[in-house]
C-alpha cells in the first residue's frame, strides 16, 4: 500500500486525514508540529507507541532526508543531495549570510529547459518534487544546522536548485503556501526567491497570486539572438515578452525583479553587451545580479576573467542600472546545479556521455 505524504497538507487536510483514518482531531495539529520540527514518527514522544506504529504503516512523515553533504573550505557554503523515497535524489545548497542562512531547493527531478550552461539539465526531466519533498529538504537542512548550531534554522529560501520552478506550478505554489502556515516552520515569504528561465504565462499567474515572493529571472543575453544560443525556451518567448512580463509583476506586487546574467566569455559579456541590457532595463525596478559562469566540465563554455565582471559591472552602473557582482559559493564542492547529482549518478552508472543535448 501505498504511503501517504503527511509533509505536503495543511494543518486543515493533515486534521481532515486523521480523523478519515480514526484518530481524534487533535492528533493533527500535533503531528503537524512535529513534521515541521523536522521529526520522524519515532520522535513523536506525546503520540503512543501504537499510533507511532499506526502511522508509520500509513504515512510518511520526512519525505527527504540528506544522504550526502560536502562543505566548502572556502566559505562554509554546504552542498547537500537529498534522497527522495523512490531512489531519486535532488541537491540543495546552504548558504550563511549576516542575515541568516539561506537554503536554495530543487523543485524538480532533472529538468527539461536544456539551458547550454546548467547540469541540472544534462539527465533530463525525471518528474516533478511534490510541495511536501520541497518542504522537506528545508526540514532536513534545518535538521542539519541544529545539530551543528542549535537554534539556527533556514531563514531565506531559494528555487533556485535542479528545475524550472514555474514548469512546476501547483506544487511550488502549494509550498509557498505551507511555509506560511500556523504552527509551521514560518518562513516570511518576502526571504523566498522563485526563479525562472522565463516561462511567460506562469510568471503572469505568480503575480496575481497575492504572494510576496521576489521573482529572479534567468535572463543572460541582452537580446533574443544570444539568448537562443544559450537557452533554448528563448525560441518560445522573447525578451520583450519577458520584461513585459516582469513589469506586470513589479506592478502587481510592488516588489522589485532580479535578473540573472551569467557572464560567458566570448557570448555575452562585452561592453555592447553591457550597453544594450543597460539600455532595455533602463527605467525598470530590478536589479542585475552578475554571475561568473560556474563551468560545467559536460559543456564547452567559459567563464570570464575578474576584469570582465569589473568592467561590465561598470558599464551597468554607469548606465544607472542596479547590479552586483553576485557572491561565488562552494566552487570546490561542486556548488553548480546540479553537478552533485551529475557526479553520483556517473560513479554508479559509469555513463560518460558528456554531451547529451
Amino acid at each position: 500500500m501505498e504511503r501517504t505524504e503527511l509533509s505536503g497538507m495543511t494543518r486543515a487536510e493533515l486534521t481532515e486525514w486523521v480523523r478519515a483514518n480514526g484518530m481524534p482531531a487533535f492528533r493533527g495539529k500535533q503531528i503537524f508540529e512535529w513534521i515541521h520540527r523536522g521529526a520522524d514518527f519515532d520522535e513523536m514522544t506525546n503520540l503512543s507507541k501504537n499510533l507511532r506504529e499506526e502511522l508509520k504503516a500509513k504515512a510518511v512523515a520526512q519525505s527527504a532526508e540528506i544522504q550526502t553533504e560536502r562543505q566548502s573550505a572556502l566559505d562554509g557554503t554546504v552542498k547537500f543531495l537529498f534522497a527522495l523515497r523512490d531512489g531519486n535524489c535532488v541537491e540543495g545548497v546552504l548558504m550563511r549570510y549576516k542575515y541568516g542562512v539561506s537554503l536554495c531547493i530543487s523543485t524538480q527531478v532533472g529538468c527539461r529547459m536544456g539551458c547550454r550552461f546548467c547540469a541540472s539539465t544534462l539527465e533530463g526531466i525525471i518528474r516533478n518534487l511534490t510541495a511536501g519533498e520541497m518542504l522537506g529538504e528545508i526540514l532536513a537542512a534545518d535538521r542539519y544546522l541544529q545539530k551543528q548550531s542549535p537554534g539556527v534554522k533556514v531563514s531565506h529560501v531559494v528555487l533556485m536548485g535542479s528545475g524550472e520552478p514555474l514548469d512546476n506550478y501547483d506544487e511550488v505554489i502549494r509550498f509557498l503556501h505551507l511555509l506560511r502556515e500556523e504552527d509551521g516552520i514560518r518562513i516570511s515569504l518576502r526571504n523566498v526567491s522563485v526563479s525562472t528561465c522565463g516561462i511567460v504565462p506562469r510568471m503572469y499567474d505568480l503575480a496575481r497570486e497575492g504572494l510576496p515572493v521576489t521573482l529572479c529571472v534567468s535572463l543572460h543575453a541582452p537580446n533574443d539572438e544570444i539568448r537562443k544560443q544559450l537557452m533554448p525556451v528563448a525560441r518560445s518567448w522573447s525578451i520583450k515578452e519577458i520584461l513585459e512580463a516582469c513589469r506586470y509583476y513589479i506592478q502587481e506586487t510592488g516588489r522589485r525583479v532580479i535578473f540573472e546574467y551569467a557572464l560567458t566569455d566570448g557570448i555575452n559579456a562585452g561592453r555592447q553587451q553591457a550597453e544594450e541590457l543597460a539600455d532595455i532595463l533602463r527605467g525598470m525596478q530590478c536589479h542585475v545580479n552578475l554571475i561568473p559562469l560556474n563551468a560545467v566540465k559536460e559543456r564547452n563554455l567559459k567563464g570570464v576573467t575578474e576584469e570582465t565582471v569589473r568592467a561590465f559591472l561598470k558599464t551597468l552602473e554607469e548606465k544607472r542600472i542596479s547590479a552586483t557582482r553576485r557572491r561565488e559559493m562552494g566552487d570546490d564542492i561542486e556548488g553548480a546545479c546540479g553537478q552533485l547529482r551529475r557526479s553520483v549518478i556517473t560513479e554508479k552508472t559509469g555513463d560518460r556521455n558528456d554531451e547529451k543535448i
